[in-house]
């Protein structure tokens, strides 16, 4: 339902996410939102390695009692995980022993994919810069509620953060200071932002809705279609294949009727690598492909 949903929306591919309340969540990847069985639906996977900050993972293993119950845990936990794994890397192939979780950091640690940090509040998300900085891989900020407060820290080390949700509440502490604003700040500040619903969070149809909130509250209108199509891709690590349209690619297309940023307009066709994959029928309902 979820994905017939983001067709009908415009949205032609989605970065799937294990969730947030562990420091170390897993294997992220990058699918279309259309094909028979997922493996069809693949643009990248891996895309990222999850991983959490804040109250979610501090919540979840206080509850049981366990470590990490504190921010101090939870970043303890991820520099040990690192540490581990780099020494785990150091082994000649043949010494190493079957540890899935040291293979995966060390593919972050040799760059070959993003950390994709949950984080809300500014020290998390300066805890995050400072882990990075130690152990040298690529950084994306999910969430970053507040990086608008330290949006000149987070563009001198040339972090993207993938803002959002940015209709709902402020269901807990630590997103009491989220606001509209913050994808312009985060912009005019020179960082790359994408804007993220974090599905079924925010319905994924109302991506578009939320870039022209953003707009209602000050980005550009320019930088707000880029923040949900190059930009994303650009993260994702898909750029060559989607995100634009250019000779060579994969030919994503969605035509609306008007523009997007006016949320009084809808999707009539989505194209997938040039396959059509939804339309408007004689009744004005969307009709979505076969898988």
């Amino acid at each position: 339902v979820g994905f017939d949903a983001a067709i009908i929306g415009g949205i032609t591919a989605v970065n799937v996410n294990p969730g947030s309340g562990n420091p170390i969540g897993g294997l992220t990847v990058a699918l279309r939102t259309h094909g028979r069985v997922v493996d069809e639906m693949v643009l990248r996977s891996p895309s990222g390695l999850k991983a959490a900050l804040g109250e979610n993972p501090k919540r979840v293993y206080g509850e049981r009692k366990q470590t990490p119950s504190t921010r101090l845990g939870v970043a303890l936990t991820i520099r040990q995980a690192f540490a581990t794994a780099r020494a785990w890397s150091a082994k000649p192939a043949d010494d190493r022993d079957a540890d899935l979780v040291s293979e995966a950091l060390t593919r972050v640690l040799e760059r070959e994919i993003p950390w994709r940090q949950h984080s809300h509040r500014a020290d998390d998300i300066a805890t995050a810069l400072r882990i990075a900085e130690e152990f040298g891989f690529e950084l994306v900020l999910d969430h970053g509620t507040e990086s608008y407060l330290i949006a000149d820290r987070v563009a001198a080390a040339g972090v993207p953060v993938l803002y959002g949700p940015l209709i709902v509440s402020r269901s807990k502490v630590e997103v009491r200071h989220r606001t509209p604003k913050a994808p312009g700040i985060l912009t005019a500040a020179g960082v790359k932002v994408s804007i993220i619903t974090d599905h079924p969070v925010v319905p994924i149809e109302f991506l578009v809705d939320q870039a022209a909130l953003a707009v209602k509250h000050g980005m550009a209108p320019a930088d707000a279609l880029r923040a949900i199509t190059l930009n994303p891709a650009e993260v994702l690590g898909v750029a060559d294949r989607i995100g634009s349209l250019a000779p060579g690619k994969d030919a994503d297309l969605v035509l609306w009727d008007g523009d997007p940023l006016d949320v009084r307009n809808r999707t009539l066709r989505v194209w997938q690598a040039g396959r059509e994959v939804m339309h408007r029928g004689a009744d004005g309902e969307a009709v979505v492909a076969p898988r």
